[in-house]
């Protein structure tokens, strides 16, 4: 695999797409010290449509008392912290206020675009709507349900936050939607990430994930900087990085409910 160059410049770029993302889709945003909090009333129960996205410089131990202030409506409290050497000073002032601690890796496609696959359409959000609903209800068995439309729908909020937003889907033989795959574009800025590369529990190991994910890194082909947002502890890390995508950097997330319990 060609190495990637890692290029604080473009950390900032994709922390910028990455934070004007979270405001384009938000319904209500609220101005804060380093950064925003973005509400979207219509998908409460969505932490990615509720939370503090942090992309400058604030004092650490003012973060707990601004996310009071402005999710203070919300059974949940979400900081996502775009800069990974900023998200590691927070890090104490936060878990001392009894949140919990992810990192996310950022990492960036190399070499050349993989060709696409016939088998991949771009479907509207509607189309996907009956499998995403599907898969949340087997991820959330406990979940009301409620919340399971919720953090089904809110795919149609995600519309709004890029220049161009696509949605992938492979179907079986049967025409049902058995993978789906988002991917966000910014082809002034040659900018792209590729976000929820799923597919559904019963149409697993039919290669449906890899039709999509190639699929979107061709279409984000004139968009020299490609990334995506991997968990550093689950093994599609190590998939996405067999298909030619490298770390070159973290953000960090900071979550509780609203007890602190």
């Amino acid at each position: 695999m060609p190495a990637v160059e890692v290029s604080a410049v473009d950390l900032l770029r994709i922390a910028s797409f990455r934070a004007a993302f979270a405001r384009r889709q938000a319904e209500r945003v609220i101005e804060i010290p380093g950064g925003a909090a973005v509400l979207n009333s219509a998908y409460a129960a969505s932490h990615e449509h509720n939370q503090l996205v942090v992309d400058g410089s604030v004092a650490p131990d003012a973060l707990p008392g601004l996310a009071d202030r402005t999710l203070g409506h919300l059974p949940h409290r979400r900081i996502s912290v775009l800069d990974d050497e900023f998200g590691v000073l927070c890090a104490p002032a936060l878990r001392a206020a009894g949140y919990e601690h992810e990192t996310e890796l950022v990492m960036r496609h190399s070499g050349p675009a993989p060709a696409p696959d016939p088998a991949a359409e771009t479907v509207a959000a509607e189309e996907l709507r009956s499998a995403v609903l599907r898969q949340t209800r087997r991820w959330m068995p406990k979940a009301e349900e409620g919340v399971v439309h919720q953090l089904t729908d809110r795919r149609a909020a995600r519309l709004r936050g890029a220049d161009q937003v696509r949605f992938l889907a492979v179907r079986d033989g049967q025409g049902t939607v058995g993978a789906w795959a988002d991917l966000y574009l910014d082809p002034v800025e040659g900018i792209a990430q590729i976000e929820e590369v799923v597919t559904a529990t019963t149409h697993v190991r039919r290669g449906y994930a890899d039709i999509n994910l190639a699929t979107a890194a061709h279409l984000a082909a004139g968009c020299p900087l490609l990334f995506l947002i991997a968990d550093p502890d689950d093994w599609p890390r190590t998939w996405y990085a067999r298909r030619g995508f490298t770390p070159i950097g973290r953000s960090h997330v900071f979550t509780r409910s609203a007890t602190g319990a």
